[in-house]
């Protein structure tokens, strides 16, 4: 068989083995074959992961090789380029047998604020990625089930915290330096794949809102659409504080999919008033469990199609999400008492407190570009928007979109770059709060209205497992529009940074 032609029949048996358990093994015998027959280059291929970010079919050509989002397996390992020394005494292969798989993945980088923020700066933070899989079927006869586990060692010190005060946080490992729980469940597939139902600690951005196109990016909103990370309680259950959850989806055809979740609302509890701690050092471990907390609900609906009219050959999903939150919101400008205005020094200074908060995104994630003879090399694009109400939350409307291009320099077909760009718009009600200030002399800050960043990015996979990857990010009005000390606009911001990540 020649190399062409074993490289479609892999594409293919990656496309049919998206389903259920059965069809899997079916699919992953016939693959093996083909790649045994073609040789070394399809059988690297083999060992690509056969699904997308957050487990959908991968119809974005230039997804990257590996990134910080969770909802990405990493492609590539380190250990085929360690030789004997890659699995010492066969340990992990004697695990695969029996079901159980082990990831680790590193990622550390370097960051510098060269111009504008809060003030000029450099930090390294790095994040270890131990997770573990267990395949209940082969391990224990339990047919159709799997548990999952990560733990995180999260260390440094983050850049916008200390140094730029945006919105959307500029790396997306950026956390509390911590050894923390993040994700442990058990899913059951039922109907040969068709059905399945994840229990346990779950993260919401590890499935939902995911832009394939996107995941080259570093920037913390290219992950979760930074609407929700910013208006819900302990910033929701996203990176690095996932919660107790139930996740069921429907995948009636390879192209259709469902799914909805109801997730624990609040995974770090909030007191009322905020008394300003920070959620990951209510939840330093990730272990609180928390069960009580008015409840988050998710539900999202995705299409993959095989491509636009006019656009042949080209793929493309199109996905529709919604989310309702049952808990109380705090009004950005009103108080509790006669609905005085909250920059009134006569208010109470308590805000007005709302019943519920909702919102609604979509995505368009495109394939644009194949390289002519050069399956997996080429551009794709990507568009997402989120709106939630104005009245309850710090910004009503986020907007990003990007482009990554996969081989881009002739001879490096898995080295990835990207350009992007982030829109967070402030709501009506914090807008008014500003001028409030103003008018009645309790502000004399500037009138806030949106936060814009620009990302470009260049992916190089050195060796495969390990990709390097310098980063550029311009920040425009961090925080919306946030003051200073003395009370002038932050300035814009200019970051730098290099990112490496290792895999095994």
């Amino acid at each position: 068989m020649d190399e062409p032609t074993a490289g479609r029949q892999v594409l293919r048996v990656k496309r049919e083995a998206w389903h259920g358990s059965a069809g899997r093994r079916r699919a992953r015998l016939a693959a093996l074959a083909a790649c045994l027959a073609a040789g070394p280059a399809a059988s690297q291929d083999f060992l690509l992961p056969l699904t997308g970010a957050g487990g959908d079919p991968q119809t974005a050509v230039a997804q990257s090789r590996t990134s910080d989002q969770v909802s990405v397996t990493n492609k590539g390992s380190i250990e085929s380029s360690l030789g004997p020394d890659g699995d010492p005494l066969g340990l992990r292969a004697y695990l695969a047998q029996r079901g159980i798989t082990y990831v680790l993945t590193y990622i550390g980088e370097g960051l510098a604020d060269v111009s504008g923020g809060l003030k000029r700066g450099a930090t390294y933070g790095g994040r270890l990625d131990a997770g573990l899989d267990i395949d209940l079927d082969r391990f224990m006869g339990w047919e159709g089930a799997r548990l999952h586990t990560d733990f995180f060692q999260i260390h440094g010190h983050g850049m916008s915290r200390s140094f730029v005060n945006n919105l959307t946080t500029v790396s997306g490992i950026e956390a509390l330096p911590s050894t923390r729980l993040f994700e442990l469940w058990v899913e059951q597939n039922f109907w040969d794949g068709k059905v399945s139902i994840k229990i346990g600690q779950v993260s919401a951005d590890t499935e939902f809102a995911i832009a394939q196109s996107g995941v080259v990016f570093l920037n913390a909103g290219f992950g979760w659409p930074n609407v929700g990370a910013v208006v819900m309680p302990s910033g929701g259950p996203i990176y690095p504080l996932a919660t107790p959850a139930v996740r069921v989806k429907y995948v009636p055809t390879d192209a259709l999919s469902f799914q909805a979740a109801i997730f624990n609302g609040d995974p770090a509890g909030t007191p009322y008033p905020d008394d300003g701690t920070d959620p990951q050092r209510r939840n330093r471990h990730g272990t609180d469990f928390r069960v009580n907390d008015p409840a988050l609900l998710i539900g999202e609906a995705a299409y993959a199609y095989p491509s636009l009219p006019g656009m042949t050959g080209l793929p493309g999903t199109a996905t529709l999400g919604a989310w309702h939150h049952f808990g109380r919101f705090d009004s950005p400008r009103l108080d509790s008492v006669q609905g005085r205005l909250l920059a009134d020094p006569e208010a109470s200074g308590i805000a007005r407190r709302f019943r519920g908060d909702s919102g609604v995104y979509a995505i368009l994630d495109q394939t644009l570009y194949n390289e002519p003879g050069a399956p997996g090399e080429g551009a794709s694009a990507f568009v997402r928007l989120s709106a939630v109400p104005g009245d309850r939350n710090l910004i009503d409307l986020y907007v990003d979109a990007g482009i990554a291009y996969k081989g881009l320099i002739p001879g490096r077909p898995n080295d990835t770059a990207g350009l992007g760009v982030i829109h967070s718009r402030i709501a009506p009600a914090a807008r008014a709060f500003d001028r409030d200030a103003l008018a009645l002399g309790t502000g004399t800050g500037p009138i806030r209205s949106s936060e814009t960043v620009i990302e470009a990015t260049y992916q190089a996979e050195i060796v495969p497992g390990f990709t390097l990857q310098p980063d550029l990010q311009f920040v425009m009005r961090p925080g919306g529009g946030l003051p200073d000390a003395d009370g002038r606009r932050i300035r814009n911001a200019t970051v730098v940074g290099l990112r490496a990540t290792v895999n095994y």
